[in-house]
C-alpha cells in the first residue's frame, strides 16, 4: 500500500507520510480494513484556507506494523463510513472538531455535545444540548430514555431504547457531558500541566493513559528509559488491571444479584489498589509516571511485600471468583445474553476484552509491543461467545495472567536507576509520534503533530471506550431492556475517556 509503514512508540518526519488525493487515499484506506487492518486513528488539522489535513493510523496486527497516511478535503469530502463502518464515529469527530461535512455520512449527529460558544448562532439552530435521536415508527413501538442523571455515583450519559414490548430493537448513546478540553489544553505543550492532564484523562486508566503520554514525549526527544524504569511502568499496568477486572467482576455478580461475590471482589479491588499505592504512594498511580523513566522505585523490602499481598490476592480471587463461575444462577444469566458475532466486533473495530471475548486476539502488548513487554509477553486470553460471559471470563483469565507477570517480574527487577540520567531534550520539530499502550479496557492510542518549534500543534487522544460504546448499542439489538444494566457493566465503559 501507498501508507507509510512505521513500528508503535515512534516518530517520523511529516515530510515522510505519502500525501494522496482523496480518492486513493479512501480506495487505500478501505482496502486496507478489507484486508484485515483497523482503523486506529483518523484526526485532522484545520486549514487557514478551509477544510483540513487527514491523518490515518491503522494498525495491521498480523505485521505488527502501523501504517500513516494523509489527503486535504475541502469543508465537505465524500464520507468513508458507507464503505468502512470503522469510521463511522471518527467522522463524527471530524465533524465536530474541524467543522467538516462528510457527505453521505448515515448519522452524523455531534459526537459529543458542544458549548454555547463553538455552535452556529445562525437563527433557528437548535440550543446546547437538542440532539436529533433516531427513531423507529410503530404503533406498537415506545421509546425509553434513560439519563443522562443516574442512579448512585456514576458519571453521565444517556441512552435512548426503541423498544417493542420488553425486547430493545436500537439503542443510541448519547455522551459529551464529561467533554474537559483536554485535547484542547495539551496543544501547545508540553508544559509542567501536560503530565497532569495525562493522569486524569479517565482517572481509572491513569498508568495506562499516563503511559502513552510519556511514551510520546520520550519519542520526540529522543529519550530513553532505563530497563529497571520499564519493568515498573508493566508492574504498575498489570496492577491497574488487576484492580478494574476484580472491581468488575465484582459489579456484575452485584448486578445479578450474587452478593458473595460482589462483596469478597469490591474488598479485593482495594487490595490491588493498595499494592499500587505501595509502590508510588497513590491508590490510582498518579504521580509514579513521568517522561524519562519513574518517580518511585521498590526497596527489597518493597519487593518482598508485593509478593506477600500478591500470594494473598491471587489465592482470595480464586476463592471469590470460581465461585461466581460455578454458580448455575449467575451463569443462566450470563450466557446468551447481550451477544455479539465476531464479524461484528471486526466491523466496527472493537478493542479490549470485548473484542477478545469475541474470539478475536487482539492485544496491543503482543501485536505492538512496547517497554517491558517486548521482551516479557503475556499470553492473549479469548473467549468465542460473545456474550456476558464471555467478557466476564475473559476477565477472569486476564486478572490470573497479570497475577503471574507481576509474581514473575517482581525478583527479576534490573538493576540500575529509574529514570533517564540525562535532561530531556527539545521535542522534535515537524515530526508525528504514535504511541500505543493496552489499557485494561483495551487499545490507547495517542497520537502527537509537533510544529517547526516542537511544540503539539495537535494531540489527539482515543481511549478504548470510543471504540466500543457502539458495540455495546449492538450488543442491546433483539434483548430484553432489562438486560440493559447487565451488558452495559459487562462492556464497562469510560464516559470522560470518550468525551475528553
Amino acid at each position: 500500500m501507498n501508507f507509510l509503514q512505521i513500528a508503535n512508540s515512534t516518530a517520523t518526519d511529516l515530510a515522510r507520510i505519502p500525501e494522496l488525493v482523496f480518492d486513493d487515499f479512501a480506495a487505500e484506506l478501505t482496502a486496507a480494513i478489507a484486508a484485515g487492518a483497523r482503523l486506529s486513528a483518523l484526526f485532522g488539522t484545520p486549514r487557514s484556507a478551509g477544510g483540513a489535513e487527514l491523518y490515518a493510523v491503522l494498525a495491521a496486527e498480523a505485521e505488527s506494523a502501523l501504517f500513516l497516511g494523509r489527503t486535504t478535503v475541502g469543508a465537505s469530502y465524500p464520507a468513508l463510513t458507507p464503505a468502512c463502518p470503522q469510521a463511522h464515529l471518527f467522522e463524527r469527530d471530524l465533524a465536530e472538531s474541524c467543522g467538516l461535512t462528510p457527505v453521505g455520512h448515515p448519522w452524523c449527529k455531534p459526537l459529543r455535545f458542544l458549548d454555547a460558544a463553538r455552535r452556529d448562532p445562525t437563527p433557528g439552530t437548535p440550543p446546547c444540548g437538542v440532539m436529533d435521536f433516531f427513531q423507529i415508527a410503530g404503533d406498537a413501538i415506545h421509546e425509553v430514555a434513560v439519563g443522562p442523571v443516574h442512579a448512585g455515583i456514576i458519571e453521565p450519559g444517556h441512552f435512548r431504547f426503541q423498544c417493542h414490548g420488553e425486547t430493545v430493537y436500537h439503542l443510541e448513546i448519547s455522551l459529551g457531558y464529561q467533554h474537559r478540553g483536554m485535547e484542547r489544553a495539551l496543544r501547545g505543550g508540553p508544559t509542567p500541566r501536560s503530565i497532569h492532564y495525562a493522569e486524569t484523562l479517565a482517572g481509572d486508566t491513569t498508568i495506562g493513559h499516563t503511559s502513552a503520554y510519556c511514551t510520546i514525549c520520550e519519542t520526540l526527544s529522543r529519550q530513553r528509559v532505563p530497563a529497571r524504569a520499564q519493568a515498573l511502568r508493566g508492574i504498575a499496568q498489570e496492577l491497574e488491571r488487576l484492580a478494574n477486572h476484580i472491581g468488575d467482576l465484582g459489579a456484575l455478580a452485584g448486578d445479578v444479584g450474587f452478593l458473595p461475590t460482589q462483596a469478597y471482589c469490591g474488598r479485593i479491588r482495594g487490595d490491588a489498589l493498595n499494592m499500587t499505592a505501595l509502590l508510588c504512594g497513590n491508590r490510582f498511580g498518579r504521580g509514579l509516571l513521568r517522561p524519562g523513566g519513574c518517580t518511585a522505585d521498590l526497596s527489597a523490602a518493597d519487593v518482598a511485600e508485593l509478593a506477600r499481598r500478591l500470594t494473598q490476592l491471587r489465592r482470595d480471587c480464586t476463592s471469590a471468583i470460581e465461585l461466581l463461575f460455578h454458580s448455575p444462577s449467575v451463569l443462566s444469566r450470563f450466557e446468551e445474553t447481550g451477544t455479539l458475532s465476531r464479524e461484528t466486533c471486526e466491523t466496527i473495530g472493537l478493542v479490549g476484552p470485548a473484542a477478545r471475548a469475541c474470539g478475536v486476539a487482539r492485544d496491543v502488548r503482543h501485536d505492538f509491543p512496547y517497554g517491558i513487554f517486548r521482551f516479557a509477553q503475556l499470553p492473549v486470553c479469548t473467549w468465542e461467545s460473545g456474550d456476558v460471559f464471555a467478557r466476564a471470563y475473559v476477565r477472569w483469565l486476564e486478572i490470573q495472567k497479570s497475577l503471574a507477570f507481576v509474581a514473575e517480574q517482581l525478583p527479576a527487577l534490573p538493576g540500575g536507576a529509574t529514570a533517564s540520567a540525562t535532561a530531556a531534550a527539545p521535542l522534535a520539530a515537524n515530526q508525528l509520534a504514535i504511541a500505543l499502550v493496552e489499557g485494561w479496557r483495551g487499545e490507547i492510542c495517542h497520537a502527537a503533530l509537533t510544529d517547526a518549534d516542537g511544540r503539539f500543534a495537535c494531540y489527539k487522544i482515543y481511549d478504548p471506550s470510543f471504540h466500543n460504546w457502539f458495540g455495546l448499542a449492538c450488543a442491546l439489538r433483539n434483548q430484553e431492556i432489562s438486560d440493559f444494566p447487565l451488558c452495559n457493566k459487562s462492556f464497562n465503559l469510560s464516559y470522560c475517556g470518550h468525551d475528553l
